[in-house]
């Protein structure tokens, strides 16, 4: 087609206002970019993004948080402190960070204790924590320890064949103990035959299980701790409560006989004598709580109709289409109606009261292995004892749900298929493309 001066003008007249309006465009976006950041991570468990509980956390914390980290600013750690780091500033606007280069100021780096490069200290509040170790849950975790401000003592009854808070065995409650330490907490044994009282600066006192009898002197310590205002984590697995009945009539606590048991664990390939807990009460323990839960062997329980001045919460319920069984757990367990009880079945209770002008919390679990070295995994069980312990330590504003460590997706590949790919994309590829190209080369010279 031949064009007349004209529409020359015309279509040039078009191109250049094109490209203005382009121009126009593109500074505009770059003038919003610097103004306005969003960012989607679409990576597998959300890797570049913080947890839920991180988030809740950081939103918590009033006022800055400084960072110094010791390392050259243009190494490699440097960029990966950065990257880590990154998630965190993009929630909390005032955390700071700033680096100290070990080998051009050595003597800051000893003035501050550092042990290695790549080495953070993190400052809040006037307290501060090294941190040498970068994933999520132990930043957490030192934030958390540095909000918490004074250590929280907890103390679990020792001596009677207790599940212990540091002990290794599946039996035990060792992992939890450690989350707890992690935590800003110190776990210590108490050992009633031994002490003269419960001591007045524990937070909170851990009964986990007792499997031979505690002496009735012992068991009025006890008693003396509650009536005081003391706080109480009681584990109840179903067996006899080996002479604590009397703390169950202080706290007006009914613990009907029997195991429950959840169908929906079969249907799991899981042992039915293992409850799921999906169905929770409206409480601070539970905030915005909403992970499956695991009790073994849970044996139910209820407040009695006078409770006195106690507040109780049933906390957790399961089972929905289970029952209490009151039979041996052998064999095929069935339903019986003239024995066993229908679901759901309530599981924990929290009660609160006030003693001297202050808050005393108690919850009762009935399994003492939901918080077990062998079950802790198991679910949300972890982050609901930890919720559990921050509660009855008047921590409850750092409840939440506690970080998960980031899970990376891995490819593997062997070494036929690895030769393959090469191949196909290193030679196959770029020789069927020369030839596609010398094919239509030599058409068109036709």
């Amino acid at each position: 087609m031949k064009l007349d001066r004209k529409t020359r003008l015309v279509l040039a007249f078009h191109h250049w206002v094109f490209i203005v309006l382009l121009l126009a465009l593109l500074g505009l976006i770059a003038a919003l970019t610097r103004q306005y950041h969003t960012s989607w991570d679409w990576t597998l468990n959300a890797r570049n993004s913080l947890s839920p509980g991180s988030q809740a956390l950081l939103a918590k914390l009033d006022g800055p948080v400084h960072i110094t980290a010791y390392a050259a600013p243009d190494g490699d750690i440097a960029r990966n402190i950065r990257a880590f780091l990154a998630p965190y500033q993009r929630v909390k606007k005032d955390l700071s960070l700033r680096f100290v280069d070990p080998n051009t100021e050595p003597q800051l780096a000893r003035a501050a204790g550092i042990q290695m490069e790549g080495e953070l200290v993190v400052e809040y509040g006037g307290r501060s924590e090294h941190l040498t170790t970068l994933n999520e849950s132990s930043l957490t975790n030192l934030l958390m320890r540095l909000k918490r401000g004074t250590e929280r003592l907890v103390m679990y009854l020792d001596g009677h064949g207790e599940r212990k808070l540091d002990g290794s065995a599946n039996f035990d409650l060792g992992e939890f103990g450690a989350q707890l330490g992690r935590r800003g907490f110190r776990i210590s044994p108490l050992r009633l035959s031994l002490a003269q009282e419960v001591p007045a600066n524990a937070a909170l006192v851990v009964i986990a299980g007792p499997r031979v009898d505690l002496l009735p002197a012992e068991v009025e310590k006890l008693r003396a701790w509650l009536q005081r205002g003391g706080n109480l984590l009681w584990l109840i697995d179903p067996e006899p409560l080996h002479g604590l009945q009397p703390l169950t009539e202080d706290l007006g606590l009914v613990l009907p006989p029997g195991v429950v048991v959840d169908p929906a664990a079969s249907s799991l390939n899981a042992p039915a004598t293992l409850a799921l807990g999906a169905q929770y009460a409206q409480h601070p323990v539970l905030g915005q709580f909403d992970l499956i839960t695991v009790f073994p062997f849970a044996r139910p329980m209820h407040a009695a109709e006078r409770q006195g001045d106690w507040r109780v919460t049933p906390l957790i319920e399961v089972a929905p289409r289970g029952w209490v069984e009151t039979g041996k757990l052998e064999g095929e367990l069935r339903y019986d109606p003239d024995r066993d009880t229908r679901g759901p079945v309530t599981v924990a209770l929290a009660m609160e009261r006030t003693v001297n002008d202050r808050s005393q919390r108690v919850i009762v679990v009935g399994s003492g292995a939901f918080l077990a070295n062998q079950f802790l995994g198991n679910g949300g069980n972890l982050d609901l004892g930890i919720n559990m312990v921050n509660w009855l330590a008047g921590d409850e504003n750092l409840i939440s749900i506690q970080p998960r460590p980031t899970r990376d997706a891995e490819t593997r590949l062997d070494r036929r298929l690895s030769v393959a790919i090469a191949l196909g994309f290193l030679i196959l590829l770029p020789v069927a493309f020369f030839t596609a190209g010398g094919i239509i080369w030599w058409r068109r010279r036709r």
